[in-house]
């Protein structure tokens, strides 16, 4: 392989991205022809969801069977290429998402690679690129697929050609030579529940169909990126996102061989950074997806007023205060315990092949313990050895009754060169996904527009001050990294969060209007009422859309099985489910119901629409690279997914922009336009930081920098702006010159009863 090359500095860097979903139904081809209208809005490049082939009708991508081509379901070779042709036509760039970590196992026939190591076990050419503990499992890889009592529907069927395969209704395995019996496989069907304690492959998390590949193997990097090299050798793609590099054996080894590969093309890492962590400064990247930024732009706009009654309140629906911290200690030790304990047990495999006193009991206890008091998503040995230890001294005060086995781990999982440790490493932020991402985050409902992937819940709100700190530190350590505010994988879409984020402004009334609705429509769980009552509120409105209604069951089910503590996916409480989606339908079938809706309304449209502007402009023009989900020009009221990869109406949006439609977001539109538009065509405009001040009564309502020559004005804390009787003599601080607003068109001297009279946000230049 090619010697690890340093990221060069003359690469080209987007000013700005647009995600695309590409889908089967949604191919390379269709997306070609939208990317004049991409242009028209401003954006810079086109930034694609996984291309390479993958499951039969996958929507997402991220299931990727075969590494040597395009997809054709998503257009294949030639919609790569025509794509590609009309982004250059356009002068255009293209980044796509790619999959290093795992592949697609759900139906083996697709992936060649792991049908032939079914049929030929370790004996096969591709074993090596699959991590599996042949030690387990009395040497066969364990698939866990049989139903409950359902074993007798595993049968062996052999062709007119002679070629065997073993069936399982619908699912097809192979036969391995000369073998005629199941007990002869490379592999074992068994039981769906075994995946917990005995599955003896690496996963994606806990999704047993997706593979993982070790992508640390030179020969496995290269067979991998086979395709991804053509990309760049015949210049069709400018970049790439890296999905889930935390799941890799050696990210930083990953990212130099993908440097080399590229030519040090522009790269991105989906990397969750939680408070106070930092991306390491050694890693060949420009930086991360931008889930860092989601969260300091939405607690900017969350009024700190309201974190000790929705505490409170929170507090009562439970009956007991939450501890935040020690709901995430147990959910994550629930995790390992459970649908992850079979990664704790190969941990503690490779720890008792080196630690001769060790005992497999406690050693599993004490790595699960270790893994549940792990402060981030994981470490990268030798860097983020002090998340190692803060985890020792916090497992020691959980469990002191395994002092002795943590001292005897405590060598072994700082061996940055051993097994052990490099598989805690690769399996904590499993953990930490599962645990927090996946289930805390439907368990506390205080505010749930906090309850963001990349984000700390119990962080409430951010000060201006520090936002703008954050700021420069951004623009001095990571300027080209990408800035978000939805994605595939959001947990509600940016402006159901900023309809949320009013309830900081209003707690008391959101607080009478919920006790209201559980009283209407009673539910077993008032916390989770909190949580489905907040999603209903940032997505309903009286003129809703007619698929809204299956929407809300739709999240309302993932919600309260994510949740996992009344119902599972596994063991459904089919009275408790029933309460839960009947205060849905009761949001479209009871008068009651709307009339409170209705009138909280009140309260929160104009705020939101506030503060979805002033998330938008914001996360446009701070440093970084802005990128606009699919659709979210206009109103992204979206929920997790799959509600979030729904279909998006570009006619209706290049009818908008070219003002032959109408949209009650218009201005929404016209902000994004106007920020990707002038990042565009001005980018010296955008190359520093630096706090512009305010002076007056409401100088606590608006947030305002200068990026170099372009000034953002946008508005904070809305209600209680109004309440307190607007803007009033309060005036920005501007920097010598004549400067006017690019949405309005209109001179200012800096008053903001003037400026923002329009609009809750401005966009200043200088003229001329």
């Amino acid at each position: 392989m090619t010697a690890p090359m340093a990221p060069r500095t003359d690469r080209p860097r987007p000013r700005s991205t647009y995600r695309l979903q590409v889908t089967p139904d949604f191919d390379l081809h269709a997306a070609a022809g939208r990317l004049a209208y991409l242009h028209d809005l401003g954006v810079d490049w086109v930034y694609l969801s996984p291309l390479l082939a993958s499951e039969p009708g996958s929507q997402h991508g991220y299931d990727v069977v075969a590494f040597d081509h395009v997809d054709p379901e998503r257009g294949g070779e030639k919609g790569l290429a025509a794509l590609s042709a009309e982004a250059r036509r356009l002068g255009m760039g293209v980044l796509v998402d790619i999959v290093p970590n795992h592949v697609g196992v759900a139906t083996p026939s697709e992936d060649p690679w792991w049908w032939d190591v079914l049929r030929l076990g370790r004996e096969s050419e591709h074993a090596s690129a699959f991590d599996v503990d042949w030690s387990a499992g009395d040497g066969r890889i364990v698939i866990p697929v049989i139903g409950d009592d359902d074993e007798d529907a595993i049968r062996i069927v052999v062709s007119d050609s002679g070629e065997g395969e073993v069936r399982y209704h619908d699912q097809r395995f192979p036969l391995a030579p000369g073998t005629s019996t199941l007990e002869e496989q490379h592999y074992e069907l068994v039981n769906w529940r075994a995946a917990d304690d005995d599955l003896n492959y690496r996963r994606f998390f806990a999704v047993n169909t997706l593979a993982a590949v070790r992508v640390e193997d030179p020969e496995v990097f290269a067979d991998t990126h086979v395709e991804i090299r053509r990309w760049f050798e015949e210049g069709l793609v400018d970049g790439l996102r890296v999905d889930h590099p935390d799941g890799l054996r050696d990210p930083k080894r990953y990212l130099d061989d993908l440097a080399a590969l590229t030519g040090g093309a522009y790269v991105l890492v989906e990397k969750i950074l939680e408070p106070g962590e930092e991306l390491p400064t050694s890693w060949a990247t420009d930086g991360t997806t931008g889930y860092d930024v989601l969260a300091l732009v939405d607690r900017v706009l969350t009024d700190p007023a309201g974190e000790e009654p929705l505490t409170r309140l929170e507090d009562r629906l439970r009956g007991a205060p939450v501890d935040w911290a020690e709901m995430v200690h147990d959910n994550k030790r629930a995790v390992a315990d459970g649908i992850l304990h079979s990664e704790v047990k190969r941990i503690s495999r490779e720890v008792l092949r080196i630690a001769e006193d060790a005992t497999e009991e406690p050693v599993e206890d004490a790595v699960a313990e270790l893994l549940a008091c792990f402060p981030v998503y994981r470490s990268y040995l030798p860097e983020g050895r002090h998340h190692l230890d803060e985890a020792f001294v916090a497992a020691r005060a959980h469990r002191p009754d395994l002092g002795a086995t943590f001292d005897l781990l405590e060598p072994v999982l700082h061996d940055e060169w051993g097994q052990p440790a490099r598989r805690f490493q690769q399996t904590s932020g499993m953990v930490m996904a599962k645990g927090v991402e996946d289930c805390s985050f439907y368990r506390w409902s205080r505010l749930t527009s906090l309850n963001e992937v990349g984000a700390d819940p119990s962080v409430f709100s951010v000060a201006a001050a520090t936002f703008h700190d954050a700021m420069v530190l951004r623009q001095r350590e990571w300027p080209h990294a990408m800035t978000t505010t939805s994605t595939h994988d959001t947990k509600r879409g940016e402006d159901v969060r900023a309809r949320i984020a009013v309830l900081a402004e209003i707690p008391d009334v959101w607080e009478a209007a919920l006790d209201e609705l559980l009283a209407l429509v009673p539910l077993p769980d008032p916390a989770f009422g909190s949580l489905l009552w907040q999603a209903v509120l940032g997505a309903w409105t009286p003129e809703h859309l007619p698929d809204l209604r299956d929407r809300l069951h739709g999240y309302a089910e993932k919600a309260m099985r994510e949740a996992g503590d009344r119902t599972t996916w596994t063991e459904p409480d089919e009275a408790y489910e029933a309460a839960v989606h009947a205060a849905v339908d009761a949001v479209f079938d009871s008068a009651d119901v709307q009339r409170v809706l209705t009138e909280l309304c009140v309260h929160v449209d104009e705020a939101g629409r506030s503060n979805s502007l002033a998330l938008k402009l914001l996360a446009l023009t701070v440093p970084g690279v802005p990128d606009v989900y699919q659709g979210s020009e206009l109103w992204e009221t979206s929920l997790v997914d799959p509600d979030n990869r729904r279909p998006v109406d570009f006619d209706h949006r290049a009818a908008v922009l070219a003002g032959s439609d109408s949209d009650d977001a218009v201005t929404k539109l016209h902000v994004t336009c106007s920020a990707l538009t002038l990042r565009r065509e001005r980018p010296e405009l955008f190359t520093s930081y630096a706090p512009v001040a305010a002076s007056g009564s409401a100088a606590g309502h608006v947030v305002a920098f200068d990026r170099g020559g372009a000034i953002t004005v946008a508005t904070r804390l809305p209600v209680g702006l109004a309440r307190d009787g607007g803007w009033g003599d309060t005036t920005l601080d501007l920097p010598d010159g004549t400067w006017h607003d690019l949405l309005t068109g209109t001179r200012t001297d800096g008053r903001l009863a003037d400026l923002l009279a329009a609009h809750p946000v401005a966009l200043l230049v200088k003229e001329n």
